[in-house]
């Protein structure tokens, strides 16, 4: 008796397990491949009007400096390096976290650039921010640069993001808010943004992480560049009050509102 052919069903079931399993390989490989992409979370926070790894942040010679109370807190973010092997399961996981962004890996490292220059990449932008920073706050007071003489200091952090809160230190340390007070009113004050040598207040990345950290530091008010306002809001915890600049003097003016209960704008 001849033996009966398996029917069709049965063989093209067979066929379709034998295709699936290149398949689920595939997949199960792709899931764990390192994928092109930076993750990003709140980063550390300074007081630039005190000290940072044992050194002033400030040092002004040439005039007297004040003492000064209250904070400034600079911001920064923290993303992973740039060999960092970022897979698929964690893109899932950190791509819905308000506390994580996930970014295209050469918006942070550029490509072709060895983690070397990268890093003097940064250092010479945090230099350049400085001297922007220190020559907007002299002309905001009217000083001369050859009498008085501002040093900044912060370590291994780099970038150009701290800019706004340097000059606003710097003015602190020197003239207070202009009435024989402090800037911050006593309080504790974060922001972030790039600064111009004329005074113009840049945006800058990351902002929806760092109104994180400015919150989890104790800070109660984050100066942000105007032009980022909805992005910062998205991201800030509650009782953190976002006030919109443009310009160092719109900054020193928003302080001195909130030091005496003045009308300031928020985001």
């Amino acid at each position: 008796m001849p033996l009966s052919s398996p029917p069709a069903w049965s063989r093209r079931t067979r066929a379709l397990a034998v295709c699936a399993v290149p398949v689920l390989a595939l997949l199960v490989t792709a899931a764990f491949a390192p994928l092109p992409f930076t993750i990003a979370r709140p980063g550390w926070t300074v007081d630039v009007l005190g000290d940072h790894q044992g050194k002033p942040v400030i040092t002004v010679s040439g005039a007297e400096a004040r003492r000064t109370s209250g904070q400034l807190r600079m911001v920064s973010i923290i993303a992973t390096g740039p060999d960092a092997e970022i897979t698929l399961p964690e893109v899932a996981s950190d791509w819905f976290r308000t506390d994580r962004t996930v970014m295209p890996h050469d918006s942070v490292f550029p490509p072709g650039k060895s983690d070397k220059e990268t890093e003097e990449r940064n250092v010479e932008e945090m230099r350049k921010s400085q001297d922007s920073a220190v020559r907007a706050a002299l002309r905001h007071l009217h000083r001369s640069p050859s009498g008085v003489k501002v040093s900044l200091s912060l370590g291994d952090i780099g970038g150009p993001s701290a800019g706004l809160m340097f000059t606003l230190g710097i003015i602190d340390k020197l003239d207070g808010d202009g009435r024989g007070g402090d800037l911050t009113g006593g309080r504790t004050i974060a922001g972030t943004g790039t600064i111009d040598p004329d005074g113009t207040v840049g945006p800058v990345g990351g902002v929806g992480l760092k109104v994180q950290a400015a919150g989890r530091d104790g800070a109660g008010v984050f100066l942000v560049p105007k032009a980022q306002c909805a992005e910062a809001s998205a991201g800030a915890p509650s009782g953190l009050r976002l006030v919109p600049v443009s310009d160092v003097k719109g900054a020193v003016e928003a302080l001195r509102g909130l030091a005496s209960g003045g009308r300031v704008p928020s985001c």
